[in-house]
């Protein structure tokens, strides 16, 4: 974690407004501090969610791919929240532990398929250049389609957006 404290505090029960509490009211959302803490601002909160949605449960990615790019990118913007959210996420859907360790290392590590360092190439292109490269988009394109390889790009952005701003409100990790 980057910061020991939080810069905006998430919202306690009693803080929140009837809109507030019927954003939170879908799925777990209201437990967690990032969507206590991004509710403050309703408005940006509700259209945020519905990009964030597409790209966490509608994606042409399947799961497991999408776990490993949040996980890199979560990474890679040294944000300990996103990655240990994600963590349990990714262990859901079936990213082995060793998987998460070599996440951390890179593309680079022994054990990925070629396929999987592609992938994991092309996130770390998207935060260091902004484009992913001719060669791995070609090797991405013996598996994916455009539309994967759309969501695949706004998976990478979506999730930059989300670690700059946990990081930036000193979001926690809640308490077990």
């Amino acid at each position: 974690m980057r910061m020991s404290r939080p810069r905006v505090l998430p919202l306690a029960d009693h803080e929140l407004t009837d809109e507030q509490r019927e954003l939170l009211s879908a799925g777990r959302t209201g437990e967690l501090n990032i969507f206590r803490t991004l509710v403050r601002y309703p408005e940006l909160y509700r259209s945020w969610m519905r990009f964030g949605n597409h790209v966490l449960a509608k994606s042409s990615l399947d799961p497991r791919a999408r776990e490993l790019v949040i996980l890199r990118i979560g990474h890679l913007c040294d944000s300990g929240y996103e990655f240990h959210q994600h963590t349990a996420i990714g262990k859901r859907v079936g990213v082995s532990d060793q998987e998460i360790d070599r996440v951390r290392l890179g593309p680079s590590a022994p054990g990925w398929s070629d396929f999987d360092r592609a992938l994991l190439t092309a996130v770390d292109e998207l935060h260091r250049d902004s484009c992913i490269s001719d060669a791995s988009w070609e090797a991405l394109s013996t598996q994916y389609d455009t539309r994967q390889l759309l969501d695949l790009i706004f998976a990478v952005g979506q999730y930059t957006l989300v670690s700059m701003a946990l990081n930036s409100l000193g979001v926690q990790i809640e308490k077990a």
